[in-house]
């Protein structure tokens, strides 16, 4: 359900490109689903202070067309921590390139990342994750 603001913190911004539109001139869901999953990852990395992988992609939203030239927001907040793994929400907030509209929700979704070690097999979490420097 869309809310009126972003949750959580901003973890990545970018513009919307030409090269990134489907047959009907809209963003291509598959690129918004990668900008997500980068966001969640660059999220994972601190919350897991250090390597970890996308292991499932849940739940993932379509509620508006993204425009070309619009200004991609991605924000994310952590919804659980397990043992090895945890969810991430995301939520994507665009402002149209036509700034006078405001910005929307235009999609959520939720991703599942696991700690690795230098062996790429699960690791445990730190107990929290370590304050931003």
């Amino acid at each position: 359900m869309a809310t009126q603001s972003p949750t959580g913190i901003l973890a990545l911004q970018t513009f919307s490109m030409p090269k990134d539109t489907n047959a009907q001139g809209d963003i291509f869901g598959g690129w918004l689903v990668s900008q997500m999953d980068i966001a969640a990852g660059i999220s994972s990395k601190h919350e897991c202070a250090g390597r970890s992988v996308t292991v499932s992609i849940k739940n993932v939203n379509f509620m508006k067309p993204v425009g070309v030239g619009d200004v991609v927001s991605c924000y994310t907040h952590v919804t659980r921590r397990g043992r090895t793994s945890l969810d991430i929400a995301v939520e994507v907030w665009t402002t149209p390139f036509d700034s006078e509209k405001g910005v929307s929700q235009v999609a959520d979704g939720l991703f599942v990342f696991v700690a690795i070690d230098e062996h790429g097999k699960p690791r445990r979490l730190p107990e929290q994750a370590p304050k931003p420097a």
